[in-house]
């Protein structure tokens, strides 16, 4: 790993520095009995193919239609009752009812006075707008690249390297905060960053291994890195 001095922090937006206040657990449920359709697969189905229809679709709401159809089919159900069930979960839907997490403020204030900030997130950009502008973090960031829509998706390089042009960063000089191993860490190593990964839930194995982690939005103000 290189010793060069870090002039940009990356971040994550989702499970990074916000969250929703209501999970997609929360509210398929609520979408499928609004639909009035018996339902026959789970949050974590979605969860696990988002990334798929990433690249391919105009916003949030036709990735959904894309996923919920597609998963219809290899249920062997019409898509069109997974196209049903994403119009409904979109109305239950509300971008701007997102909390920061605990130290994000801090964090992202401290650290903007020593680094530029940018942030890459698999996230269209009106609704990672309106998440940033709820929680009163929407000016913190020199620029938002929003992946698998003005770039690849996250793990892949190319939105990493946007986010450093645009901030005139080298990757060597720059890490990249992220909750998911499979996304944010597998991503930023591959960009040649220094990936730091957030766990709020504690130290556990994961693949592929960040350079550092914190348990808190608090630690990096003691810039693991340096």
């Amino acid at each position: 790993m290189t010793d060069a001095p870090v002039e940009a922090v990356l971040f994550d937006i989702d499970g990074t520095l916000v969250n929703y206040e209501r999970t997609p657990g929360d509210l398929l449920p609520l979408a499928f009995e609004a639909a009035g359709i018996d339902p026959f697969f789970h949050a974590a189905d979605y969860e696990a193919r988002y990334g798929e229809f990433a690249e391919e679709s105009r916003d949030v709401q036709d990735l959904r239609k894309r996923c919920f159809a597609d998963i219809a089919r290899e249920k062997d159900r019409d898509p069109d009752v997974g196209r049903a069930v994403a119009r409904a979960y979109a109305a239950e839907r509300d971008h701007t009812r997102v909390d920061h997490i605990p130290g994000a403020h801090r964090a992202l204030a401290v650290l903007d006075s020593r680094y530029s900030l940018a942030a890459v997130t698999n996230g269209g950009p009106g609704m990672q707008g309106r998440k940033l502008a709820a929680v009163g973090l929407q000016d913190r960031f020199e620029t938002v690249v929003h992946a698998g829509y003005e770039t690849a998706a996250k793990p892949a390089v190319e939105p990493f390297q946007v986010a450093l042009s645009a901030v005139g960063a080298g990757a060597e000089r720059a890490v990249y905060v992220g909750n998911s191993p499979e996304s944010d860490v597998a991503g930023a190593n591959r960009a040649g960053l220094r990936s730091v990964l957030f766990n709020r839930d504690g130290p556990e194995q994961s693949t592929p291994e960040p350079h550092y982690r914190v348990e808190s939005l608090h630690d990096l103000v003691d810039e693991p890195w340096a």
